[in-house]
Order: C-alpha cells, then structure tokens, then sequence
C-alpha cells in the first residue's frame, strides 16, 4: 500500500513516549510507531462498533430467519 504524508500535532510527553520505544527498537521509526497506533485504535473502533451492532440482533429471530433459508434451500438440494 502507497504510504501518504501527514503532519500531527501531539503533546511532548507522548511524543517522548513514541520515541522511547523507538530508541528501544521497538518501532524503526516514529512514523511507523504511530501508523500501528493508529491501525490499532481504528481495529478496536471497528470492532466495537460491529459488537454493537450484533447486540442489536435478535437471536431466536435470527435463528428462526437462518432456519427459513435452510429449509427453502433443501428442497433444491440434490440427494446423496
């Protein structure tokens, strides 16, 4: 994937912080320290949010909708 160019603003002691573990080859880079913090932040967002939506579902609905779709499809089955 082509890499882009940003500029951040960001207060000094997490920039310390970023550079820590940078000196302790942790990271190669401050770039590529906060391109995985970011990466990660924006996983767990996604994941909260489809946590959230799956919440919204109702299980003996659902069930009952998959078990609809099953049968209907059987009858096209072919036997074994």
């Amino acid at each position: 994937m082509r890499t882009v160019k940003v500029a951040i603003s960001t207060d000094g002691e997490l920039l310390k912080g970023v550079d820590s573990l940078v000196s302790k080859r942790v990271f190669p880079s401050r770039s590529r320290a906060i391109a995985e913090a970011v990466r990660e932040k924006l996983q767990g967002v996604n994941r909260d949010r489809l946590a959230r939506e799956c919440a919204k579902l109702d299980p003996k609905y659902e069930q009952e909708m998959a078990e609809e779709g099953i049968v209907s499809d059987m009858a096209q089955w072919p036997e074994y």
